[in-house]
């Protein structure tokens, strides 16, 4: 581990330096983590790449700042989900606040078995409008809790558990329905 740790630091020194090679070798170890962040969060392949691009310029133009107080990959992950909300926030993003959180809880008669695999819950999460779909991103993909999210996204804690409790009913009527029409 610490050898890993080390390899990333020798390449964030050379990259500081301006080595190109260096920050390919960056590029190509974050690339594809990040790319799956930007894809959840723009909602389509094209934006995420955009947004792919445009957060490893800015992770190398603020190479300097990196401090190793988290892990290279934190980092950068910060900087990705702010470079995607920031061009979110361009497209005059909207959270709405909700003042009722609503329960999603399943039906008394459904089977207790799993009924969706994970590419079920991310093709109804790409149904959502943006603003749900941030949230139940950050929250349940990223790992973010609703405190940072109400931070990231500059709302309240509380909006950011409404609107994910509605992210989450949407997701599993969505993944009901498809179900029922695939049967």
């Amino acid at each position: 581990m610490s050898q890993t740790v080390s390899i990333h630091q020798d390449l964030i020194a050379d990259s500081i330096s301006g080595s190109n090679k260096a920050r390919y070798q960056l590029y190509q170890l974050y690339s594809k983590a990040m790319f799956n962040v930007c894809f959840r969060m723009m909602n389509n392949r094209e934006d995420a790449e955009d947004m792919l691009q445009e957060a490893f310029v800015q992770a190398f133009m603020k190479l300097d700042t990196f401090r190793n107080e988290s892990g290279f990959g934190t980092w950068l992950k910060t900087i990705t989900i702010h470079t995607c909300l920031n061009a979110l926030n361009k497209r005059k993003l909207d959270l709405y606040y909700m003042d009722d959180v609503y329960r999603l809880e399943k039906p008394e008669d459904e089977p207790e078995e799993a009924l969706f695999t994970t590419q079920d819950v991310l093709d109804a999460m790409s149904q959502l409008p943006e603003g749900g779909r941030i949230v139940f991103s950050l929250y349940l993909m990223e790992g973010y809790d609703h405190g940072e999210i109400a931070q990231i996204l500059n709302i309240t804690e509380s909006t950011s558990k409404s609107q994910y409790m509605r992210a989450k009913r949407k997701v599993y009527e969505i993944m009901k329905q498809t179900k029922s029409k695939a049967i």
